[in-house]
């Protein structure tokens, strides 16, 4: 695993699995973690590549990234297994779950993508929409 504190590098104007990714990496992961943008060529030289093709935290079989790290990190919490579900249907639409959730947390960071021009000021907007995600599953579960 990465150690603390590293750079975790994914391309430019992030969506959904991205941004889910970089919250669960910070929240659950390394709370250190800074996080940076770059094409696919450069992005190992600037840190550890997530969500770009090929990448060991990336999309890997039938899981998005975010289910790649769930399983990577070995995290058990059950609101963060709901989110994935989640995150899997609103990033590749594959009729695997039925999170009813799923359409309005895709609807709202696509709104706040287009509302958003700074890659790292989206990604912090998008986080606090996962923190309330979770937030609002811990009265659910």
């Amino acid at each position: 695993m990465p150690p603390p504190g590293s750079t975790w590098v994914t391309r430019p104007r992030p969506h959904i699995d991205r941004i889910a990714s970089a919250w669960l990496l910070k929240r659950f992961c390394d709370p250190a973690a800074r996080f940076a943008f770059a094409d696919a060529a450069d992005a190992a030289r600037k840190g550890v590549p997530f969500d770009i093709l090929g990448a060991e935290f990336g999309h890997h079989g039938e899981d998005c990234t975010f289910e790649t790290l769930v399983k990577r990190f070995g995290i058990k919490d059950r609101r963060v297994k709901l989110i994935a579900e989640i995150v899997h249907e609103a990033d590749l639409h594959d009729g695997k779950f039925t999170r009813q959730e799923s359409t309005g947390v895709d609807l709202a960071i696509k709104g706040l993508a287009a509302a958003t021009k700074d890659d790292h000021d989206l990604l912090e907007r998008g986080m606090a929409i996962f923190d309330g995600l979770y937030s609002v599953l811990k009265q659910k579960t």
